[in-house]
């Protein structure tokens, strides 16, 4: 597949998308109608994003900075069923700049995916790199990225290979922590009383066809 941020290209177009639906925290003002897509291949996984969007930022200078603060959409998933066995998270902002590591435990000794693999992340963005100042009208924007399955073993050795009938654990989000609007928006639903992405325990299940 070509990787260009195209939502409305053949290689997409019988994908069911995912929806956010749920919030974190008080449902916020602000609540961008935030679609995925996932498909998968011999060699690697490829995931879309579709959001629109307002109050549009993006200040993160290179990979592995602190994405989460800008208009972001991320992707954390075990590759396979057991969610203690630990899951990679993938942040994305809307300039295509990236957060990419493992964990085992939630928020301790995060294990980054090293540059030599990440580099290996064919990433699309349709946005600027940098969008500073905000753009606060609406604004449509797409990430695009593709991620080799052998790069995952590394770092969890069980990952499954998607095929049919193989289960991953995951779950979608879209944040803007530094906004003028901030959000926690999320696919399957996470109870907890403040924003919180890691609850592992929370991902919804992927079942590959």
């Amino acid at each position: 597949m070509t990787i260009d941020a195209d939502w409305d290209k053949p290689a997409w177009k019988h994908v069911p998308a995912l929806e956010l639906t749920h919030f974190m925290g008080e449902r916020p003002e602000h609540f961008p109608r935030t679609q995925a897509r996932l498909v998968y291949d011999d060699e690697a996984v490829y995931v879309i994003f579709r959001v629109e969007d307002r109050y549009v930022r993006a200040v993160a200078q290179k990979h592995h900075d602190a994405v989460c603060r800008d208009s972001c959409v991320e992707f954390f998933f075990t590759p396979g069923t057991d969610t203690a066995a630990g899951y990679f998270n993938m942040e994305m902002n809307c300039g295509g700049t990236t957060y990419f590591d493992f964990q085992v435990v939630p928020r301790k000794n995060p294990i980054p995916i090293a540059p030599a693999d990440l580099d290996r992340v064919r990433i699309a963005h349709v946005l600027p790199k940098i969008v500073e100042p905000e753009i606060a009208g609406p604004t449509t924007w797409t990430v695009e990225y593709r991620i080799p399955f052998d790069i995952l073993p590394r770092y969890y050795p069980g990952a499954k290979r998607p095929a049919p009938g193989v289960t991953w654990r995951a779950n979608f989000y879209k944040c803007g922590d530094d906004t003028s609007h901030p959000h926690w928006l999320t696919w399957s639903y996470v109870d907890r009383p403040k924003p919180d992405f890691h609850v592992p325990s929370s991902f919804g299940t992927l079942r590959f066809e």
